[in-house]
């Protein structure tokens, strides 16, 4: 499945994003930050940043329970944005995370975040082999796009971007990547994580 169709039907649920009653306040759009396929895409939303605690979420897991993702309590997080696992840079970069994933260690989990539908996410899941790493769908709730403003305006994909939430739930490493076809820089990320795992959790 390409982009494109993906994109025309993630598109069709941008009319409710950011809407939380008859008074809508004014959305912040980022451009000149990310491409696809040559083309500027806007981003919605206000960007998180290093240093600052990392902003809560809810996202739809593979066997539609809600998942409610709360930075700190000793645990170091990566959390990785895709437009869709249903492309091949997207799935590489999953299927990447889920193979290193073990050399991490416990005290690092990884989450991998897309408009994909939880039914979708969970077939390439099985397709694919990937069990360690977790996958939410933000088709519902668009909670993570809000709060990390990685929502793609032109077709309602979300931009892709790594994340690095430390043991405090502060954000030690963000990375978005410039063009949306390319897959991220991994040992920045990797090396981030392992820093931030070795760190004591009250410090």
């Amino acid at each position: 499945m390409t982009l494109t169709r993906i994109s025309i039907l993630a598109s069709l649920t941008l009319l409710l994003l950011f809407v939380g009653g008859c008074a809508v306040s004014p959305v912040t759009q980022r451009t000149g930050l990310v491409t696809l396929n040559g083309q500027p895409m806007t981003l919605l939303g206000n960007s998180a940043q290093v240093g600052e605690i990392a902003p809560t979420f809810k996202a739809v897991a593979n066997n539609m329970t809600v998942f409610h993702f709360r930075p700190g309590h000793g645990k170091v997080w990566i959390l990785s944005s895709v437009p869709s696992l249903d492309t091949p840079v997207c799935s590489l970069e999953t299927r990447h995370f889920n193979l290193v994933a073990s050399t991490l260690g416990k005290d690092v989990g990884i989450i991998t975040i897309s408009m994909d539908l939880p039914f979708a996410q969970k077939r390439w899941c099985g397709d694919k082999g990937v069990k360690n790493i977790m996958t939410l769908s933000d088709y519902r709730f668009h909670s993570f796009a809000k709060a990390y403003g990685v929502l793609m305006k032109q077709n309602g994909l979300l931009a892709r971007q790594v994340v690095v939430v430390g043991k405090n739930g502060k954000i030690v490493y963000m990375q978005l990547v410039p063009n949306i076809a390319h897959p991220p820089h991994y040992a920045p990320v990797l090396a981030a994580a392992r820093r931030a795992a070795a760190i004591p959790y009250n410090q």
